[in-house]
């Protein structure tokens, strides 16, 4: 997953996607990052012009926070070697070397170990429990650890200048929070978050259902909708209610990635168990716009999502945020559970992609209507599921005040398309 912000490094999100690699658009500022903790095996930083040296080492502290135990972080650039290239980085010797002995204490202080250091590389890596760490506050005194706050809460959610704590373990050598099966196995095997019972409501019985239901549904998805089987049609897929990742999960085995995004309302708990499967993903509220670019996606899956933001904002408004990051001849596959969606009011006007999806500039023709059967509890089941394909037919809307913002919905083309 690559994340960079949009006003300095705005071409290289949109080239990413354009090439098939995951990437958002983000930054380090003051809310946390929108990921859960523990989530990344790696962090790396390429000339990211990110001073982590500075504000009591706030951003590193948030690296922490989201990297695995015995996770990595790797700074490439200024100022490692700046012995050979201070010159070239226009900066003082005593300028980068203060810097990055700031960096280094910063590092110290989250009891990080530098593995190695060559050329233009610093490597350092995350303790796998804290026991250590946390016997070491006794001297070193900042940052201590955080208390009472969720690590995995990344929505809105400040940044604090103190160490998420790892879960307990009884033994210096145990892996805090569960030992990680190697790629591929980690993929199906039972998630730690679940198998410990951390995920309230959550059990292994659910879990092996879901990837079992979620393994027959895209075999049926496949019969259905013939892109599937045209080599190198889909590649950027994105599943706007992933839960436990069971859709990208299924997917594994094809040339193709999946974001899976975990809506903020409902049990948002499960996006550190997309991550310990060894899957990518992301918050998101749908009632705002995803920071990604227009024309993002290939296929977009959206099951049970009307149902979830029903008395939350105006479907229309959803619907028209999917328009805008679906790519031309995309793919919407929808299912939903409550079938008054499809048939009520302004929001079946713009379902059926008639009046107001000619105004979008698009029209969208019904390719098959699917039914698949009831499985599990009522939460996972899939009543209608409705295929869609877009086709580009001309002028395309355009923002209020630019043509391609990216992360927000058009408002007042909305308002304009609900009023008529």
């Amino acid at each position: 997953m690559s994340f960079a912000p949009r006003d300095s490094h705005e071409a290289q999100v949109q080239f990413a996607l354009e090439r098939g690699v995951p990437a958002m658009i983000g930054v380090l500022a003051s809310n946390r990052l929108t990921y859960p903790a523990r989530a990344f095996d790696m962090a790396h930083c390429s000339r990211c012009l990110i001073p982590w040296q500075l504000y009591d080492g706030l951003y590193l502290i948030e690296v922490d926070r989201i990297l695995r135990p015995g996770g990595y972080w790797i700074l490439s650039g200024p100022p490692i070697n700046w012995k050979k290239h201070w010159k070239g980085w226009q900066r003082t010797r005593e300028d980068l070397n203060a810097e990055q002995r700031a960096i280094e204490s910063v590092a110290k202080s989250l009891c990080w170990k530098k593995i190695k250091e060559v050329g233009d590389i610093a490597i350092w890596q995350k303790p796998t429990n804290h026991i250590h760490c946390k016997a070491s506050r006794r001297i070193i005194k900042s940052p201590p650890f955080c208390s009472n706050k969720n690590p995995d809460a990344a929505w809105y959610e400040k940044m604090e200048a103190c160490i998420t704590p790892l879960p307990e373990v009884s033994d210096i050598k145990e892996v805090a929070g569960g030992e990680l099966k190697k790629w591929p196995q980690r993929l199906t095997a039972m998630p730690p978050r679940i198998a410990s019972g951390s995920i309230e409501g959550v059990t292994a019985e659910m879990f092996n259902e879901d990837t079992r239901l979620w393994k027959k549904r895209v075999g049926h998805y496949k019969s259905v909708i013939s892109q599937f089987g045209q080599k190198d049609r889909y590649r950027n897929l994105l599943d706007m209610n992933a839960r436990f990742g069971g859709f990208a999960a299924a997917l594994a085995g094809d040339p193709m990635w999946v974001m899976n995004m975990v809506p903020t309302i409902g049990n948002s708990t499960t996006l550190g168990v997309i991550y310990e499967r060894g899957l990518i993903g992301n918050y998101q509220d749908w009632c705002e716009g995803m920071s990604t670019y227009p024309r993002t996606y290939d296929l977009i899956h959206a099951d049970s999502v009307f149902s979830l933001y029903k008395d939350r904002c105006e479907m229309d408004t959803i619907l028209l945020e999917m328009d805008r990051i679906l790519r031309p001849e995309g793919t919407l596959n929808m299912a939903e559970t409550c079938p008054s969606l499809f048939t009520e009011g302004k929001t079946a006007k713009i379902l059926t992609w008639g009046r107001a999806a000619s105004q979008m500039g698009r029209r969208a023709k019904c390719m098959r209507g699917v039914s698949v059967h009831a499985h599990g509890t009522a939460a996972l089941n899939l009543a209608m599921p409705l295929t869609f394909h877009l086709v580009t037919s001309g002028s395309v809307l355009k923002h209020e005040d630019e043509e391609d913002r990216p992360g927000k919905i058009c408002q007042k083309s909305a308002r304009k398309l609900s009023a008529k």
